[in-house]
C-alpha cells in the first residue's frame, strides 16, 4: 500500500514522535494510512491527536483506542466531490477493522476503534455511542474550524477548482449559498454550524473559541471583498 503513504513516508519520524509513547503503533499502522489529500495529511493526523489528548486529559478515555482510531480515521480517502463521500468514514472503519484484526487486536477493541471512526464524520450522521467516539468526533471537527479550518477549506476548494467567493455577492445576501462553486459559501453551509454539535464539555469550550475565529475571518473578508461605499 505504498501508494497510500504519499506525504507520510518523508516525515514518518516526526509523525511517530508526535504519538509518543505509542511510536510502535504508528510504525505498524503507517502503511495503512492514505494521506493523498492535503486536508487529511500527516499534519491533520498530528493536530487531531493533539486535540484528542487535550480533550481526553479532561474527559478520560482509552488512549490506545483513541490512538488507533486517530491514525486510521481517514485511512480511505474519498474526494469531497465524490458521490461516495458520505461513505468515507465507514470505508475507513472497515479498513481499520481488517487491519487491527490481522494485528491481533481483540474483537471488543476492534469494534470500539471502528465505531469511533465511523461516527467521526459529519456527513455520515452516525451518533457516537462511546466516550472515545465522542472525543474523536470533537477532535476531528476542531480541525475543521478556526484558523486551521479556514486554511483547509480554501486548500480543498482550490484543489477542486472552486472560486474563493462569489464575485459580486460574496456573503450570499441575495442568493443561495453554493459551496460547490464558492469556498466562502462553505462557511454558511457547514463550518459555522459545527460548533453547535460538539459532544464533550471540553470540546464545546474549544469549539466556541475557534468558531469566533471563523466569524471574525468571514467578517474581515466581506469587509475587503464587498466594502460598503
Amino acid at each position: 500500500m505504498k501508494e497510500n503513504c504519499a506525504g507520510l513516508s518523508t516525515m514518518s519520524a516526526d509523525l511517530t514522535e508526535a504519538f509518543a509513547p505509542r511510536q510502535e503503533l504508528v510504525r505498524t499502522l503507517l502503511p495503512h494510512i492514505d494521506a493523498s489529500d492535503s486536508a487529511h495529511d500527516a499534519g491533520h493526523l498530528v493536530r487531531v491527536w493533539r486535540n484528542v489528548c487535550r480533550i481526553a486529559a479532561q474527559e478520560g478515555g482509552d488512549m490506545d483506542i483513541l490512538a488507533a482510531a486517530t491514525l486510521l480515521h481517514d485511512a480511505v480517502h474519498v474526494a469531497k466531490n465524490d458521490p461516495r463521500r458520505p461513505l468515507a468514514s465507514q470505508l475507513s472503519a472497515d479498513r481499520a477493522r481488517d487491519v487491527l484484526a490481522r494485528l491481533g487486536w481483540d474483537d471488543a477493541q476492534v469494534m470500539q476503534v471502528a465505531h469511533a471512526i465511523a461516527a467521526h464524520s459529519y456527513s455520515a450522521e452516525i451518533a457516537p455511542n462511546s466516550l472515545e467516539a465522542q472525543i474523536l468526533q470533537d477532535a476531528d471537527r476542531l480541525d475543521a474550524i478556526g484558523a486551521v479550518g479556514i486554511a483547509r477549506c480554501f486548500a480543498v476548494s482550490g484543489s477542486l477548482g472552486r472560486a474563493i467567493a462569489h464575485p459580486t455577492d460574496p456573503g450570499a445576501a441575495k442568493r443561495r449559498p453554493d459551496d460547490l462553486r464558492h469556498a466562502l459559501d462553505h462557511f454558511e453551509i457547514k463550518l459555522l454550524r459545527l460548533a453547535d454539535g460538539f459532544q464533550t464539555a471540553t470540546g464545546r469550550a474549544l469549539a466556541a473559541e475557534r468558531h469566533d475565529r471563523l466569524v471574525a475571518f468571514r467578517a474581515h473578508f466581506l469587509d475587503e471583498a464587498a466594502p460598503t461605499v
